[in-house]
C-alpha cells in the first residue's frame, strides 16, 4: 500500500525483517554496510530476507538499514562481530525456526476465513516452547479483523530461544519500529478475529 507501484511480486512465506538487540539503535555510525563482505549469502538473502519495497537497482537498501541501525550493535556480541556474521547467523535462526513449516504443521495456511489470536498463539508456543511477540496491523475503518504482520522471536545472548516479555511502553525498538502505510504493527489483540491474508490488497 505505502509503495503499491513498487513492490514487485512480494513473497508467499515468512521472511526476516531483521535480527535486533534489545534497547540500542545505531551504534557504530562509521561502520559502513559493504556487501561484498556477505556476498556469500547473497542468493539465501534475496531469497530469505528480501527487500519488496525498493526498486530492484537497489535490493541491498534494506539489508543497510538493518545493518546500521541493529548490526552495528549486535556486533558487540562475538558470534555476530562482523557483516558475514550477522547476517549468515540471522539466517541461520531463520532456517532453524522454520516459521512456515511449524505454522502448516499446525494447520495454520493463509485463508480468507479468520483465525482464533489465541489458537495461532498457543500453536506457536507448543512448537517453540517458548512465546513469541505476535505482530498485527488493527482493523481497517468499517472491519473486524486484525491482520497479522508479524511474528518476534527472542533470544538470549547465546542465542537461545526465550520467552518474549511484553515491553510495551518502554524504550524497545520494536515498537514502531515498521510502519505500513498510516497504520501501525502492534502487538495483536487476543479477543479480535484474525485474518493471515494470502496477499495483502
Amino acid at each position: 500500500q505505502m509503495i503499491a507501484n513498487d513492490c514487485h511480486d512480494p513473497p508467499k512465506y515468512w521472511t526476516i525483517h531483521g535480527l535486533w538487540p534489545d534497547r540500542a539503535e545505531d551504534c557504530n555510525r562509521t561502520w559502513h554496510f559493504n556487501v561484498t563482505e556477505i556476498k556469500d549469502l547473497l542468493s539465501d538473502m534475496r531469497h530469505y530476507w528480501p527487500d519488496v519495497i525498493h526498486s530492484s537497482l537497489n535490493r541491498t537498501q534494506f539489508w543497510k538499514h538493518e545493518w546500521d541501525k541493529h548490526g552495528t550493535c549486535a556486533a558487540t556480541l562475538e558470534a555476530l562481530n562482523s557483516q558475514k556474521k550477522y547476517f549468515g547467523k540471522a539466517l541461520e535462526l531463520y532456517q532453524h525456526i522454520d516459521l512456515n513449516g511449524c505454522l502448516l504443521k499446525a494447520g495454520i495456511k493463509p485463508s480468507s476465513s479468520y483465525y482464533k489470536m489465541t489458537a495461532i498463539k498457543e500453536a506457536l508456543t507448543r512448537f517453540y516452547g517458548v512465546t513469541p511477540k505476535i505482530q498485527c496491523l488493527p482493523p481497517e475503518e468499517g472491519e473486524k479483523a486484525q491482520t497479522i504482520g508479524q511474528i518476534e522471536f527472542c533470544f538470549t545472548k547465546e542465542l537461545q530461544l526465550v520467552n518474549c516479555t511484553s515491553l510495551d511502553g518502554k524504550s524497545n525498538p520494536v515498537q514502531a519500529h515498521l510502519k505500513l502505510g498510516t497504520s501501525e504493527l502492534s502487538v495483536c489483540n487476543d479477543t479480535l478475529p484474525t485474518y493471515y491474508p494470502s496477499e495483502v490488497r
